[in-house]
């Protein structure tokens, strides 16, 4: 289910030419730690094993792609390179660096698998809200959101098969951060990430319109992390709950237009918007308003420490902080509120974006993402705007009435929550350990 590989091979059919899927294992990707390797790297070893039963050489190269790919592509003779998007600042740099090193008359194709629509035919600008990104998107389904053809079992197998991957010393190449721990709910591949879809199909779609944003209730997909590493396919997902659209059309319709309309509205953002991680992102009026708003006293102020360890005087925010570290999920919802709150606790509005940045990509599973910046699409859990931007800098949103702190960004408080949800039933189950 990944539309880079299909064309590749589409290329090497034609040719008549072996196909090798090379993946460049970096020793350290933002704030990712070893919780985030070994569930990416435990997926890529199902990837080996299907690319050899469908005679197709899979590498797993140590070290940044600039400076191992063009080494590989001069000594293996490759003939063509296609290479999957991603719109964020790091990935963009290494498709450049590649590209500048390669052999003249090696073709480079860039193919976007990572979304429905491509990101640059979705729209040639930054869209200001899902308003205005819906109708484009929609128009365009029908070309893009079709069935996959398979890939097939290659014909032309390679002169030098592929080295067998070592795989403990991949894990000893990296320089993580080891004491984040793997989460226990989440096994990671392809066959388990389909399996939570089958669950969240048969088990939670029915009230996913209903319930989604309730803390304490199971509506949500579980899909985010498989979706994230690419394990799952997005277009899979969406192809696989239309089929119940008869039966369940509300929650249907509220799924996709989560996981697509504002995914994408997300990958938008941070394609069309070089400052997708700082406040020079936001918009004029939300700069503003958050800059005559930046000496405003604090009820609270807390350390990143203080944070990371969820020691707040509110319990809320608390379980919600501790629900993340123990286990790499926030509920979508929660995500809102506790971004927000780290803005009103914090010196600034930019020290609170470098937290929640931080805290989010660190602990999270699916962290590290557009969608964790823009906050138009997929969380862990939910399909609801929960990302960085969005809570603390309006993005994608509209001013709101005045207030202290906030100016005119959306407030979210304790008694709202209150009013959504059982708050108590929540906090009791991530209470802290005394």
């Amino acid at each position: 289910d990944n539309w880079a590989l299909l064309y590749a091979q589409r290329l090497a059919l034609k040719q008549e030419l072996p196909l090798h899927v090379c993946f460049c294992l970096v020793p350290k990707f933002l704030e990712a730690t070893i919780r985030h390797y070994r569930f990416m790297l435990r997926g890529l070893q199902e990837v080996a094993e299907e690319c050899a039963e469908l005679n197709i050489s899979f590498h797993l190269l140590l070290g940044y792609a600039k400076d191992v790919l063009p080494t590989f592509v001069v000594e293996r003779g490759v003939g063509g390179l296609v290479t999957d998007f991603s719109p964020l600042r790091l990935p963009r740099q290494w498709v450049e660096d590649v590209r500048e090193r390669l052999p003249e008359d090696v073709p480079f194709a860039q193919v976007d698998a990572h979304n429905i629509v491509p990101c640059w035919v979705a729209s040639p600008k930054q869209e200001y809200s899902a308003r205005t990104i819906r109708g484009k998107i929609h128009a365009q389904l029908p070309e893009f959101l079709t069935e996959f053809p398979p890939v097939v079992r290659h014909p032309h197998p390679p002169s030098c098969p592929a080295e067998p991957i070592a795989w403990e010393a991949c894990y000893s190449s990296l320089q993580v951060d080891h004491t984040v721990k793997e989460v226990e709910w989440a096994t990671p591949g392809t066959a388990a990430g389909m399996a939570v879809l089958k669950s969240f199909i048969a088990e939670r779609l029915k009230s996913f319109s209903t319930h989604r944003n309730d803390p304490n209730k199971a509506a949500l997909s579980n899909l985010s992390p498989w979706l994230h590493f690419g394990q799952v396919s997005t277009q899979r997902a969406i192809l696989q709950v239309q089929k119940h659209r008869r039966n369940y059309k509300d929650s249907v319709d509220a799924f996709v237009e989560e996981a697509v309309v504002r995914r994408e509205l997300a990958e938008n953002f941070c394609y069309y918007n070089e400052n997708y991680d700082s406040v020079q992102g936001a918009y004029d009026w939300a700069q503003t308003t958050l800059k005559l708003h930046a000496k405003d006293k604090r009820p609270y102020l807390y350390s990143l420490q203080e944070l990371e360890q969820g020691t707040t005087h509110d319990p809320l925010w608390n379980a919600a902080q501790l629900q993340m570290v123990q286990e790499g999920k926030m509920h979508g919802f929660l995500r809102m509120y506790w971004a927000k709150k780290i803005l009103e606790w914090t010196r600034s509005p930019e020290e609170a974006l470098q937290f929640a940045i931080y805290l989010n990509d660190r602990y999270e599973l699916d962290g590290r993402d557009p969608n964790g910046y823009q906050g138009g699409g997929l969380t862990l859990l939910s399909l609801c705007p929960a990302g960085c931007l969005w809570s603390i800098c309006g993005i994608h949103d509209q001013g709101w009435a005045e207030r202290p702190i906030f100016g005119k960004i959306r407030y979210m408080n304790y008694a709202g929550c209150k009013r959504k949800f059982d708050v108590d039933q929540f906090e009791r189950r991530y209470a802290p350990t005394p």
